[in-house]
């Protein structure tokens, strides 16, 4: 229930960016334009930002064929949390890492990286595999695909809106420009901070959760706390490169080289306290 609260809440807040671009753009006119686009908008979010995750991260489909190992651990975790067998993808990336996106457990999928594939054991596999059908589980797949969709347009939106005035389209034309621009300008700055604030409201207790309910799924939390240091520490030497919109998604913080900016917009609880969480102090 919170979690199509929080849903619900962020498709009315990106009709409500939308709706306040449109006035500024065209009045009255601009409003209805932009009510027609927010609905687009909202109804894409709902049914396609998992495949909007999927597509931007370049993850592929995973056969049973290509990869039974993977699908055996799926299958047998899915089966213990009672939930659906989620579609498998893999990313083409050294770095290790896995995430889960969907609307709901009936249409779910998981990916994880070709790095963690290489780095981790069954047992570490089965724990990060856990803790991403934990989000599943949750129901909070959703909300997370949702906020990578809302996150991204906004930044878009700044965007636009900031070119836009510099080249006098919109409601900043004519003896306006200086003013148009230097609300664009705030704008451009305002948004991306705005869409980062998303991110950091809802990511970093439903990994907790997330962590929590795999270890009850494998009965063995010592696999997630191994895996999650391995990726930690794998992540510092081969950085992945991730929309900033899309690093909530990852079982842990994607690190892209700019080690400074993302430890202060970090979306995700340090490793140290969820490994702590999962099974004492003194392992990291």
């Amino acid at each position: 229930m919170w979690n199509n609260f929080k849903t619900t809440l962020l498709l009315a807040s990106l009709t409500g960016v939308f709706l306040a671009i449109g006035e500024l753009w065209g009045g009255e006119r601009g409003v209805v334009l932009a009510l027609v686009l927010a609905g687009v908008m909202n109804l894409g979010t709902y049914f396609f930002s998992d495949k909007i995750a999927l597509s931007t991260s370049g993850a592929q489909p995973v056969s049973r064929e290509e990869d039974p190992r993977i699908y055996q651990i799926v299958e047998r975790l899915a089966a213990k949390a009672g939930i659906p067998v989620p579609k498998i993808y893999k990313v083409p990336t050294n770095s290790p890492n896995a995430f889960a996106t969907g609307r709901n457990p009936n249409h779910a999928s998981v990916a994880v990286t070709q790095g963690i594939l290489e780095i981790c054991d069954d047992e570490e596999i089965e724990g990060v595999l856990a803790h991403e059908l934990g989000h599943v589980k949750n129901r909070d797949i959703l909300t997370s695909a949702v906020v990578a969709t809302v996150a991204g347009a906004i930044t878009l939106i700044a965007r636009i809106v900031f070119w836009g005035e510099m080249f006098g389209f919109g409601g900043g034309g004519g003896g306006d420009r200086e003013g148009g621009a230097l609300s664009a300008l705030a704008m451009m700055i305002v948004a991306p901070l705005a869409a980062i604030l998303i991110q950091l409201a809802i990511s970093r207790s439903r990994e907790y959760e997330a962590d929590a309910t795999g270890a009850r799924i494998t009965g063995n939390p010592q696999g997630l706390a191994r895996a999650l240091k391995k990726i930690d520490e794998w992540s510092k030497r081969v950085p992945m490169q991730v929309s900033p919109s899309m690093a909530h998604l990852y079982i842990c913080q994607p690190l892209t080289g700019r080690e400074m900016f993302s430890s202060l917009f970090a979306t995700h609880p340090p490793i140290k306290k969820r490994i702590e969480r999962l099974i004492g102090t003194g392992y990291y």
